[in-house]
């Protein structure tokens, strides 16, 4: 079967090439000098070949001190070249390669320095003159990944690495990614065994004996969509047995122990893999990998590529699996991106290379749709149960009706515009300032789609039918096929006839958050003085305490640091600001609980609730006078209404 790589990206005419003036350096020299090339405007991308391979070998043993050293040798021809290093990342949706940590450049020629020089406006871009007669080069540099979290995730620890070659990459601009031919080969720890979407020359097994592993050339886009997950306790688990295109599950954890799955957490794992088929009707990949991180070093995170996904979370996923269930989504959202997201895709966020600025109009699609299934395939592959899905749901439908006022400025639609805005830095007042609310307010507007397309056929169709004509469209096929919103809606009116423009705008463009498809599916929100089991084991993950709902404040951890305080809350009435810490409560020191007790006595006691707090070097006792006890949320069917949402979350047969 073909590689992804030679076929993967949109058609030319889905997306024009950027118009940009292309310029020629007119260079004569020689050796090390180089003409002042900092105002150069760099090519613009054409779908032709870069003649020749480049070579790649990425050195990862260095885990001691968290160094990625990189060879590249490059083709070339002589004359003004330009390098690029990857700035807009395909399910970054932003502008936020991390070129801080690129360091070292040094470019030769047979042994001898070459001279470079970054461009004036774009820090991403480098320019150098490649001598006559010369025909190729060498590239030498390091990628310093992150020692602290406050630098980024850390992506190297002692046992496990994660390697994400736009990270590590230099490329020649003015081509397209499809266009441009690489053959990697990565060096890890001795002993240590990898994972990945990319196709091993040898060994076979991914198991390294020593030296060096090098992969079938692929072209820049296929290797930037499959990174490495590599480690010294590795588990490969089969998900689909005996089956002709292979789905497995490449498990790096911080310890062996960590490794051990029960046979009924394989099952639900399994099953994720089947209920998908059954949502979806196909596939497009020719084998997939969910590449797995359980650790408390290496950080968390989710990124979807077209043949594998990068997951990380807690080193207790599987052995706490009866105590914790907040976050067992990820698997299926991220594998929900291998159709949603990368084989279709919106028109605007289809790009040559990753150098040319994305458009991120539909996430709302891309994202809300895909959040939606996330939690609807967890449940429906058992690894939720019906209750755990409806706990799951209450958070997201109490986040939107309550703790959002900044509906009052911004909607849906103008959140798609985050990922370039914030590129996930901590804002002072979430709830108010907003941020990529695409993901869950997008799930609640998919909510009310499926409700209404249950309504209108008489619950015969469903988002279902969606799924699978929009996504499942051309089995097989690795050509990724772009979409634009009159692409949705001609989708959906070929299910159930409507007007869907209307529908979709209104929420979207709405200053109010799209709460009516909770109770369109059979369901309301309700409060009550009991947290869930899921909101508990989801605050204990989150290392927080969350009094949103009540006083208005969220502490991001036990300790009491304030990280949050909804606008117009009986906490923000009183003075309270992000970024403090709570000390003590009615004179007591703080913990969790010694809050929730003042909070269940203020119900009876009409004397405001004291808080004693820090800032900086300074100590204040502000009184919140709040009475209304604690508040916590739930779900609760609606009397006599169709119970649409049990039927959403039901197992496919």
């Amino acid at each position: 079967m073909p590689h992804l790589s030679n076929r993967l990206v949109g058609p030319s005419s889905a997306v024009p090439a950027r118009r940009i003036a292309a310029a020629v350096l007119a260079c004569s020299c020689i050796g090390t000098a180089l003409a002042d090339t900092t105002d150069t405007p760099i090519p613009p991308p054409v779908d032709t070949p870069y003649p020749g391979t480049i070579a790649i070998n990425v050195d990862a043993t260095n885990t001691a001190q968290r160094i990625f050293t990189v060879h590249e040798a490059m083709p070339v021809q002589a004359g003004a070249l330009t390098l690029l290093y990857p700035k807009w990342l395909p399910g970054s949706h932003s502008p936020s390669g991390p070129i801080d940590k690129l360091a070292s450049l040094k470019i030769r020629v047979a042994g001898k320095p070459l001279a470079w020089e970054r461009n004036k406006y774009d820090v991403y871009a480098f320019h150098v003159d490649v001598p006559a007669g010369v025909s190729g080069i060498d590239l030498d540099y390091q990628f310093l990944s992150p020692q602290q979290g406050r630098q980024g995730r850390i992506v190297m620890t002692p046992e496990m690495l994660n390697l994400q070659w736009n990270t590590v990459i230099l490329y020649p601009a003015g081509h397209y990614s499809r266009a441009i031919t690489f053959l990697p080969s990565v060096k890890l720890p001795t002993g240590w065994q990898f994972g990945t979407a990319l196709e091993a020359a040898a060994p076979p097994d991914g198991t390294l004996s020593a030296g060096m592993t090098t992969f079938k050339p692929v072209t820049l886009n296929t290797l930037i969509d499959s990174p490495i997950y590599a480690g010294e306790y590795f588990k490969r688990v089969d998900l689909d047995p005996g089956a002709k295109t292979a789905v497995r599950m490449d498990i790096v954890a911080d310890a062996p122990e960590d490794l051990e799955i029960a046979p009924a957490q394989l099952n639900a794992h399994r099953a994720l893999v089947q209920q998908a088929y059954k949502l979806y009707g196909s596939h497009h990949y020719d084998h997939y990998d969910f590449l797995f991180s359980l650790s408390d070093q290496m950080g968390g995170n989710g990124l979807e590529h077209h043949q594998s996904s990068e997951n990380g979370t807690d080193r207790e996923y599987f052995s706490d699996w009866d105590k914790d269930a907040s976050g067992r989504d990820l698997l299926a959202h991220e594998y929900t991106h291998s159709w949603n997201g990368k084989f279709r895709r919106p028109a605007d966020l289809w790009t040559p290379n990753f150098n040319v600025p994305m458009g991120d109009s539909l996430l709302w699609v891309y994202e809300g749709q895909t959040q939606y299934w996330g939690f609807v395939l967890t449940a429906r592959a058992g690894m939720w149960s019906p209750q755990q899905f409806r706990d799951g749901l209450a958070l997201v439908a109490a986040t939107y009706q309550d703790n959002r006022p900044g509906f009052d400025w911004r909607n849906v639609q103008d959140t798609t515009n985050d990922p370039s805005i914030a590129q996930r830095r901590p804002q002072p007042y979430r709830n108010y300032q907003m941020r990529e609310e695409y993901y869950s307010a997008g799930q609640l507007i998919w909510l009310a789609v499926d409700a209404r397309l249950r309504e209108l056929s008489h619950d015969r169709h469903s988002l279902d039918d969606f799924a699978r004509t929009f996504f499942g469209a051309d089995n097989g096929s690795f050509v990724t096929s772009t979409y634009t919103f009159d692409d949705v809606v001609a989708a959906l009116n070929g299910i159930e006839k409507h007007d869907w423009a209307t529908f979709l705008r209104s929420r979207l463009d709405a200053h109010a958050p799209p709460m009516d498809g909770l109770a369109a599916s059979g369901w309301k929100l309700v409060y009550t003085d009991k947290p869930s089991d899921y909101e508990k084991a989801e605050q204990k993950s989150r290392k927080s305490a969350d009094f949103a709902y009540s006083l208005g404040v969220t502490l991001a951890s036990a300790d009491g640091e304030i990280s949050d305080v909804r606008w117009n809350g009986p906490a923000f009435k009183a003075g309270i600001a992000p970024g403090g810490t709570l000390v003590a409560v009615d004179g007591h020191a703080f913990k969790p609980e010694v809050l929730n007790e003042a909070i269940v006595a203020a119900k009876t006691n009409r004397a405001p609730i004291e808080l004693l707090l820090k800032y900086q070097d300074e100590y204040k006792t502000v009184p919140v006078d709040y009475h209304d006890g604690p508040r916590h949320p739930h779900l609760e069917s609606i009397a006599g209404a169709p119970d649409y949402l049990s039927r959403i979350a039901a197992a496919r047969k």
